[in-house]
């Protein structure tokens, strides 16, 4: 499957019009932030090429169709950077190709919400500096058109600044990475203020409550279990629960993380196994959920058996 998804092949019937291809599209949005990614593979192996061709055929200047192309692109570099080191070349070309669709397009939306894919790429291949730049050089280029296309605009824009903060963890923790990245979660606030509330404006969850799961985030990648642990608790329990179930187990796995950082290892076993509820395949399917697993599982003499469970079904020994 990995191989269609970077490199598909030509599509064997018709291509669809416009409207039906939208919603295919909307679709691996909605599978990918319900995290059903062996549905959502499935529906990439084939939309692809369907998207490629709708773009290869378009009059110039047809903006939506290439939108719709970079939107697809986007949507398989992210499930590609699901599955981590292992699939990191795949989702480095098909980022790029996203952003080259978006270019075409010339939508800032589609171009804001691509390079949110290349940035990841830049980091994940240890290159956070450059990733950081980027993030941060293109939303500030992009900031006017963003601002005038209102809730959608400002959580690309917002979205980009989120990538900024977690490309500056990229080479540990300095004085000079903490400040950049309390820095880029001041811009991504500002950006959540003038939106005004949590919104899932193009598949973003962004909003106040991002930013604040962003901060939580940053503090354990700096591992500061504790520092991370204090603004969780500042974190409303509905303003959390409204968000994508995909957010919120992530959320969850990082909670564990911190947990186990502080020792608190109980606590993490909750969260892992309350993730793998709410998201089995965030946490069961993919090796950087696995890891946490097998760390937390560790850290147990005696497992609880809920952990245990969810060990075995990680496909490890419990």
């Amino acid at each position: 499957m990995i191989r269609e998804l970077y490199r598909p092949t030509s599509p064997a019937g018709p291509t669809p019009p416009l409207p039906a291809l939208a919603r295919r599209v909307a679709f691996c949005g909605t599978a990918y932030q319900a995290c059903h990614y062996g549905a959502l593979g499935r529906e990439l192996a084939t939309l692809l090429p369907l998207a490629q061709a709708v773009a290869d055929s378009a009059s110039p200047g047809a903006v939506e169709a290439h939108v719709l192309l970079s939107r697809t692109l986007q949507l398989t570099a992210s499930f590609l950077h699901k599955y981590g080191a292992a699939t990191a070349t795949q989702a480095a070309i098909v980022a790029d190709r996203a952003l080259a669709a978006a270019e075409r397009s010339g939508d800032p939306v589609a171009i804001g919400a691509a390079a949110r894919r290349v940035v990841r790429s830049l980091t994940r291949q240890a290159h956070p500096d450059a990733a950081r730049e980027f993030a941060v050089g293109t939303a500030r280029r992009l900031a006017p058109e963003l601002e005038r296309r209102g809730p959608v605009g400002l959580s690309t824009l917002g979205m980009l600044y989120l990538n900024a903060v977690l490309s500056a963890s990229g080479s540990g923790r300095s004085p000079a990475a903490v400040h950049q990245a309390a820095e880029h979660v001041g811009e991504a606030g500002d950006a959540a203020a003038r939106q005004g509330a949590d919104l899932n404006a193009g598949y973003t969850s962004f909003g106040p409550t991002n930013v604040r799961l962003h901060e939580v985030d940053i503090a354990v990648r700096f591992e500061d279990g504790w520092g991370a642990l204090r603004v969780a608790e500042r974190l409303p329990t509905a303003a959390v629960d409204g968000l994508t179930r995909e957010r919120r187990a992530r959320h969850l796995a990082t909670m564990a993380r911190a947990q186990l950082l502080t020792r608190q290892k109980d606590a993490a076993a909750v969260s892992l196994v309350t993730a793998a509820q709410l998201a089995p395949e965030e946490i069961t399917s993919r090796a950087p959920s696995v890891a946490l697993v097998e760390d937390v599982l560790g850290a147990h003499a005696q497992p609880p058996a809920a952990l245990r469970d969810l060990a075995r079904r990680c496909g490890l020994p419990a």
